[in-house]
């Protein structure tokens, strides 16, 4: 099916077409499917999500800490993602800043316009709906922004809280990615700091993007995001009383349920590179209800966008394997992946060694 040519910059917000007194099912455009003969049953054993309790690592004993990073081991090859606890951000600033996204949110469109840019990526800040109105063959079901706050900050100037509470909600999470990479350098038996220096994270690349996803009066007919991997190392997640985001274990999608203060993590394609396959990129999507409005804060940290990736060498000689994949700049990769002959589909096929 070809992409929908009509789709460029005059498609409405989600928000407004939800909002419309006259809607009362799902737009042709925005049709898409879901097999609920997929989904996990989530009081199944098989299907519990593995929590991780971020005070053991940075301040428990070394024989807890010891433990998570065993623990680690088996979540990182098994899942690609877990639930993090007890990881210091407070719950109100994780609060605050999704009443900050959700005042951006409800501004006039023609006032969220104004942080419309092009596709690239790597642009300071970036508003829009569906996913790539270029591209897209079904719209979305969400509107979305994105800012860059690393290696450089930038902010949204509206709404007015919005610069000061994503300065802080920004350098905490990065506080608790960093330590996240850490405890998986040394469950790789690796340094501490091995993969934060090889993907010279100083000058990594973090992004805050918020996703709104408001009722749809047929979810089993719209998709919020469709199933897919990031494309950074790893990706903190935090959301409203709301859930939706489901992830892919053992061939079934299963919708994480989570407390409130918790960060939902999961790991992406550098850090599948990186580790040669023995760490996993989940797969994952965000699905749409009937009720109320979802909205989500996802946090992914990546690399800085000049290093080259590629299996570590160490890990290569310690498994005594050969590299999987070819090495590939992260900006590169990042291009690859939202590119037209990549659109959601695997990036991994176009980097096997």
């Amino acid at each position: 099916m070809a992409p929908v040519a009509t789709q460029t910059m005059d498609v409405k917000s989600i928000k407004s077409v939800a909002e419309s007194p006259a809607l009362s099912s799902v737009p042709s455009a925005y049709a898409f499917n879901i097999n609920p003969n997929d989904e996990a049953d989530p009081n199944d054993p098989e299907f519990a999500i593995p929590i991780v309790d971020m005070s053991l690592l940075t301040s428990g004993s070394p024989d807890q800490r010891s433990k998570i990073i065993h623990d680690l081991v088996k979540i990182c090859k098994e899942w690609g993602f877990f639930i993090a606890i007890n990881h210091g951000v407070p719950e109100s600033l994780m609060k605050g800043m999704i009443d900050a996204c959700h005042g951006f949110f409800s501004l006039p469109d023609e006032e969220k316009e104004e942080f419309k840019s092009g596709n690239d990526v790597l642009e300071m800040f970036k508003y829009g709906t569906s996913y790539n109105l270029a591209l897209d063959k079904v719209l979305l079901w969400r509107d979305f922004f994105k800012v860059r706050v690393h290696p450089e900050f930038y902010s949204l100037y509206k709404p007015a809280c919005f610069s000061e509470v994503s300065m802080e909600f920004s350098k905490r999470t990065r506080e608790v990615a960093l330590e996240i990479t850490r405890a998986i350098s040394e469950s790789l038996g690796l340094e501490p700091n091995y993969i934060h220096d090889a993907m010279n994270m100083d000058h990594g690349l973090q992004m805050l993007a918020a996703n709104y996803y408001p009722p749809c009066p047929q979810p089993e007919h719209a998709i919020g995001i469709p199933h897919h991997t990031d494309h950074g190392l790893v990706t903190l997640l935090i959301q409203n009383e709301m859930n939706g985001l489901q992830v892919e274990h053992n061939g079934k999608w299963l919708t994480v349920n989570g407390p409130a203060n918790g960060f939902f993590v999961n790991l992406a394609d550098q850090m599948q590179i990186l580790t040669n396959g023995k760490y996993k990129s989940v797969m994952h999507r965000a699905t749409v209800n009937n009720k109320a409005t979802r909205i989500s804060i996802a946090i992914p940290h990546g690399p800085s966008v000049d290093t080259l990736i590629a299996p570590a060498p160490e890990l290569l000689e310690k498994e005594g394997q050969a590299p999987k994949y070819i090495g590939m700049n992260y900006k590169e990769y990042i291009q690859l992946q939202q590119s037209g002959k990549n659109y959601m589909k695997s990036t991994f096929d176009h980097i096997l060694a």
